[in-house]
């Protein structure tokens, strides 16, 4: 089904969060205040490797405004945080490992003051030699920035004998890929605003994407009983896997408990640049085989990341990379080795598509030069390679099997962007007017110079959800009729944009029949919501669906119980509808009358009254689907994406323009059709930038790109005027699972769709992102040679 407005129907609805959002009105975390609250700053690392001999605060605490200042020995607990491994000093005792690190901060009357104190504490450092390549890191004579070394982890896969079958191969292509530390960028910084209350709790209010886990770190750090803390996440003013670490929350989690008072933090964005999370850079090679007919022989891929100065999420990330970049092929001789590498460089983490987009990319583009080696379709060579619906994943471990992969195959091919490249001629008006929606007139769409060149590319993605085998991946949820009349549900997932509430009130809304009005949502809450996991992994559709198909009958059951007990109509010719329960007729249709039988708030003040409030709440518990072989980070429930893009290379100025743009993608029933066409298409600009233009640029430990005046993420003027979003909602029969989340995948096959695009229109390969300009550049030569001069 191609998704628009037209196909949706009465699910195309406005976000009940939505005219807050466009208008500025909503208020988030990071805009918060409370009465006689400090500012907090933090005072960071001028270094990117170097040792703290002394440090000294004294004047900045004699500072007047100055209410608190803290150093490491402020630190009653662990003072260590990281999700996966908690390795990063909230503040650092004596070596700092990039220009990030904390060594102190300050709480004060007013910013102003806490600026200035920061600029009277002094420290002084023995610098150590920085080390920002991983090649040097990983020299046996490399100064250690860890006890354990600079290898934060190593994966290897391995099946048959790669090298044997790769010397028999007909044809082998060896390729070496890179791809940029990109940025978040999301509109809100890191920040938040934390409360000391008189019941000697702490309560956190700040973005985050998971509550439940930042309430077990800060409670670590401050030594106290994961109790004592509420957190209080969403909205979240973005997020995109940045704000999944701890970023700010020790320091202000730490002053407020010195100060006694609430504590205000919010990162300027250049210093969310210099101590924020990035997307792993990445080198990888591959060495690929194929035999004579074109089918894959043996696949040799060697991945070192860059997970800078800590840990964070990186050994994940790496698992994900390394279990993707087979793609959804079928190998025989596989030999796949990653390891991750710690550097003084910028700290890299989580972020969407995990490891996945590096990957796809290079994975991709071993097949369109394959394909091309042997003179075959690219998408033919794909068809020929695929895997099929019995093969294992890419671990060889068991997944859940759908047809996905070859739908989204078939959709592509049949989609009107790839037919325009395998039928150009005919296509030749359908094309012309894609250029008259951009903005261009007809007359000047007429006239196409001779050094814009023009191409079509198409890439495939099979992406994993859910955290993958061996890892703590709780759900569940909560469903209740509360006080108000209001069917109430309750989850620990995160509003960060991606449309989460909307879609819970869809699926309330099919499972109940019943109003938005009659509807209460509460989410982001540690001290009101059940541990139901996180926002991330593509997993919170999956899971709140889940959990409602759970709640759903012992919910009715009650209601229509408690109903039935209070009007005398039997509860089988009742049901839920708009405001309360209704009558049915006898062939289970809603009775046509004005009101309800009973409404929901009646029921709940006769629950309330008779003292029964509890009887209405309904709790579920269970973990996200793994694979039952023991695979670690393999995973089990898999979406598929095929995605076609069009691209205009201007051969002048290497400037690349994203025509058009197809994206195919099969998970499941959709639930929200206005967000997962928004996840969609904001995936696809975020993999645009990916491709394009970003790259948080570092030069010997520092940030070149500080700020988003350097650092270029697309705007409005570089978005494609086409993009057809094609939903394949096929389960297989039985499937208990539901709708697949789509956070991700719109953004993980987008650049190998692009550069194949680039190849196709100008025939030069691109193995490095962001694509460089200058090799999209031809020289005068060619022109001349065509009597075409560009001036």
């Amino acid at each position: 089904m191609l998704l628009n407005r037209e196909s949706s129907g009465e699910r195309w609805r406005k976000r009940r969060d939505g005219k807050e959002k466009v208008t500025g009105e909503l208020q988030y975390l990071t805009d918060m205040t409370a009465e006689g609250m400090l500012y907090g700053r933090v005072l960071r690392s001028i270094h990117p490797h170097a040792r703290i001999l002394s440090l000294d605060v004294s004047a900045a605490e004699a500072y007047e405004g100055v209410i608190a200042v803290i150093t490491h020995h402020d630190v009653p607990g662990l003072n260590r945080f990281g999700i996966a491994t908690p390795d990063q000093p909230a503040l650092c005792e004596d070596t700092v490992r990039y220009i990030g690190d904390a060594i102190a901060a300050v709480a004060a009357t007013s910013l102003e003051i806490a600026e200035h104190a920061l600029s009277l504490i002094r420290v002084e450092y023995e610098v150590l030699e920085t080390i920002t390549d991983t090649d040097r890191a990983l020299e046996e004579s490399a100064p250690r920035l860890h006890p354990q070394g600079n290898v934060l982890h190593r994966t290897q896969v391995k099946r048959g004998s790669t090298d044997t079958a790769l010397a028999n191969c007909a044809h082998v292509v060896h390729q070496v890929y890179r791809t940029p530390r990109q940025m978040h960028a999301y509109m809100e910084t890191e920040g938040g605003l934390f409360v000391p209350e008189e019941d000697g709790r702490l309560t956190v209010y700040a973005p985050t994407q998971h509550g439940y886990k930042d309430r077990m770190q800060i409670a670590r750090i401050l030594g106290w009983e994961e109790e004592r803390i509420r957190v209080i996440s969403s909205p979240i003013g973005g997020s995109f896997g940045g704000k999944d670490e701890l970023n700010v929350q020790p320091y202000g989690s730490l002053l407020a408990l010195k100060s006694g008072r609430p504590i205000k933090m919010h990162n300027s964005r250049q210093e969310s640049v210099r101590a924020g999370l990035k997307r792993h850079p990445m080198k990888i090679e591959m060495k690929t085989g194929i035999d004579e007919d074109g089918h894959l022989v043996a696949h040799y891929v060697r991945i070192v990341a860059d997970t800078g100065a800590y840990a964070t999420l990186g050994a994940p990330v790496l698992n994900f990379a390394t279990e993707h970049s087979m793609g959804p092929y079928r190998i025989e001789h596989v030999d796949v080795e990653g390891v991750s590498v710690y550097t003084n460089n910028g700290l890299s983490g989580e972020f969407r598509g995990f490891g996945g987009n590096q990957a796809i990319f290079a994975m991709e583009g071993q097949m369109d030069r394959l394909a091309e080696l042997i003179e075959m379709d690219p998408w033919e060579f794909r068809m020929l390679n695929r895997r099929q619906q019995n093969d294992p994943g890419p671990l060889e471990q068991r997944i859940l099997q759908t047809n996905g992969l070859e739908q989204v195959m078939q959709a592509l091919t049949q989609s009107k962007l790839w037919q325009r490249k395998l039928h150009p001629s005919q296509e030749y008006e359908q094309d012309r007017s894609v250029e008259i929606m951009s903005g261009m007139s007809e007359q000047e769409s007429a006239f196409q110079p001779p050094w814009i060149k023009r191409g079509i590319g198409a890439a495939l993605a099979m992406h994993g959800a859910g955290l993958g085998y061996g890892i703590d991946d709780p759900a569940g949820g909560r469903l209740a009729l509360n006080e108000q009349g209001k069917i109430e549900v309750f989850f620990s997932y995160e509003e960060f944009g991606q449309g989460l509430i909307a879609t819970l009130e869809i699926m309330l809304i099919d499972l109940f029949q019943c109003e938005p009005d009659d509807l209460s949502i509460v989410i982001g809450d540690t001290d009101r919501v059940p541990h139901s996991g996180s926002s991330t992994a593509s997993r919170s559709t999956t899971m709140a669906w889940m959990a409602l198909q759970r709640l759903k009958t012992p919910f009715l059951q009650s209601i229509l119980t408690i109903a039935s007990e209070i009007t005398g109509v039997p509860s089988e010719q009742l049901t839920t509808g708009k405001a309360g329960i209704w009558l049915l007729s006898d062939d289970l249709i809603v009775v046509d009358e004005s009101e309800p039988v009973i409404t929901y708030l009646e029921i709940a003040t006769h629950m309330s009254v008779a003292g029964k409030s509890n009887e209405l709440i309904f709790d579920t518990e269970f973990a996200y689907p793994t694979t039952p072989d023991a695979v670690v980070g393999g995973h089990y429930l898999y979406t598929y994406a095929a995605v076609a893009a069009e691209v205009e290379v201007n051969t002048l100025t290497g400037h690349v323009k994203l025509l058009d743009n197809y994206h195919t993608v099969a998970a499941g029933p959709v639930i929200n059709p206005m967000g997962f066409l928004g996840q969609i298409e904001g995936g696809s600009v975020m993999a645009l930038g990916f491709t394009l233009t970003e790259d948080a640029v570092m030069d010997e430990g520092h940030y070149l790109t500080k700020n988003m005046d350097t650092y270029l993420i697309p705007t409005i003027k570089d978005m494609h005027t086409s993009l057809e979003v094609e939903a394949i909602e096929d389960l297989p029969e039985g499937d208990t699972f539901g709708p697949r989340g789509i956070g991700e995948i719109g953004s993980v096959a987008l650049a190998p769709a692009i550069t194949a695009a680039i190849r196709d229109a100008v025939g030069v390969w691109v193995p490095h992102l962001p694509v460089a300009r200058e090799l999209l550049i031809q020289p005068i030569e060619t022109w001349q040679a065509e009597r075409v001069s560009p001036r």
